[in-house]
């Protein structure tokens, strides 16, 4: 007898398999019991007549508790009535461990606090819907590796532990690293530039780490970032490289996930409307919308020229346009010291913001890098980083520097957006917050 994942159930269709998970939910209608049972591919519901099976059988299918862990036997028939096209007549039950009544499993179909449910977030994992967001996750995440390793990227690791900060030394979780200070690292772009002075066109991916006391619904203290770096790129190959990216990870996920994102509630329409090419504003027109905005009555502060986009902001020009929104040249003053000056208005960076739609926000950010020695070396200094930090970095600028630009994207925010969630607590298994480490 075959053992069979339930996602590829219907390729043993008319035939006899096993499957190997746990109870999910059992219903009783007279004589006849319709177990359901997931095995982290998909939930099948089980039909067991009494007359069709053995009493210990049936006795013992009707005594499973919920999350009991059981290995079973049946025929797989094709029913267009239930989900996922496909029913088990259940033949045969072994029970590995049954769920004590006297302690009973504690997430139940019936509504939980955040709180608690944070609390077994173990156990929360487990759910259908979260299940599916976990799926679309890694779909996710193969879909990012694919598509650089398919377009002539090598994959180069950074360090997570540095000695430095790459954006700002306010946002950074100290470690003891044995006689000196070390800092988990919030970004591996600095050292995925060497690579690329290497290597040409590379990317990593990995966990980053931000100390901001943070408590809004897009934030993680731990959070996994995939950035590709490219030599001789430009801001303009850099918009062209983030929009073809997005789109082929949106087409994948909706080829191979749909079912997943029907089961979280995802409207898919919106998601379908994903082409290049992305509409791009500059930072100096998304002002001039924002303040309209205000002036409309449509947002409740006025944007101040000059400031970064905060997340009233985003969530309103996102709400603009139903694809990703490019906004690309900010003030040079409110961005990181390693960004490149726009030749034609040095007060501006030649950076990029891309804002996911419908009220996400930002999910990739990106710039070109600067080039320049003794340019570089004054925005250090200007930034207030300990220069000798960064003497390997400046190195990348005498010897052989050449224009290169790179991004990153939080796949947490992209989960969040591509699922549909208002949180992005729910889009990593064990999320860690300003207040949350546990489990």
């Amino acid at each position: 007898m075959a053992i069979s994942t339930i996602s590829e159930i219907g390729t043993h269709e008319g035939q006899s398999v096993t499957i190997r998970g746990w109870l999910y939910n059992l219903r009783e209608s007279g004589k006849l019991l319709f177990p359901q049972f997931r095995d982290g591919s998909g939930i099948i519901q089980g039909v067991v007549p009494k007359n069709a099976v053995p009493p210990e059988v049936f006795d013992a299918i009707k005594g499973l508790t919920q999350e009991s862990s059981v290995i079973v036997e049946g025929k797989v028939r094709a029913d267009k009535r239930a989900p996922g096209g496909y029913e088990l007549d259940v033949s045969n039950v072994h029970v590995l461990q049954r769920v004590p009544e006297s302690d009973p499993y504690p997430i139940t179909p019936k509504d939980h606090g955040t709180d608690f449910l944070m609390e077994h977030r173990h156990l929360w994992v487990r759910s259908q819907r979260q299940a599916s967001i976990l799926r679309v996750r890694a779909e996710i995440i193969r879909a990012a590796r694919d598509f650089f390793d398919s377009n002539g990227f090598t994959l180069t690791d950074p360090p997570i532990i540095t000695p430095a900060a790459c954006e700002g030394t306010t946002t950074l979780f100290p470690v003891d690293y044995f006689d000196e200070q070390a800092y988990l690292t919030q970004s591996g772009q600095l050292y995925i530039e060497a690579t690329a002075m290497a290597l040409g066109k590379v990317y990593s991916f990995g966990p980053t780490f931000r100390a901001e006391k943070s408590k809004t619904r897009r934030h993680l203290t731990e959070f996994w970032m995939v950035e590709p770096e490219i030599a001789y790129a430009t801001l303009d190959d850099l918009m062209l490289l983030a929009e073809n990216f997005l789109t082929f990870i949106v087409k994948r996920v909706l080829e191979r996930r749909r079912a997943d994102l029907a089961t979280i509630g995802r409207d898919l329409t919106k998601l379908e409307k994903i082409e290049t090419p992305f509409p791009r504003i500059t930072y100096d027109e998304a002002v001039a919308k924002l303040q309209e905005g205000h002036a409309q009555g449509k947002l409740e502060h006025k944007f101040e020229y000059g400031g970064d986009l905060g997340s009233p902001d985003e969530t309103y020009l996102s709400s603009l346009y139903d694809r990703p929104l490019m906004v690309h040249r900010y003030p040079a003053a409110v961005k990181a010291f390693y960004m490149e000056p726009d030749p034609q208005r040095p007060d501006l960076a030649l950076c990029v913001d891309v804002l996911a739609p419908e009220g996400y926000g930002e999910i990739i950010g990106g710039s070109q890098r600067s080039a320049n020695y003794d340019l570089l070396v004054q925005r250090i200094k200007e930034h207030n980083l300990p220069e000798e930090a960064f003497k390997w970095y400046l190195d990348l600028r005498k010897y052989g520097s050449v224009p290169h630009s790179g991004f990153g994207m939080g796949i947490e925010r992209a989960v969040a957006w591509l699922c549909g969630l208002e949180h992005v607590r729910e889009t990593i298994p064990f999320p860690r917050m300003l207040y949350r480490l546990y489990p």
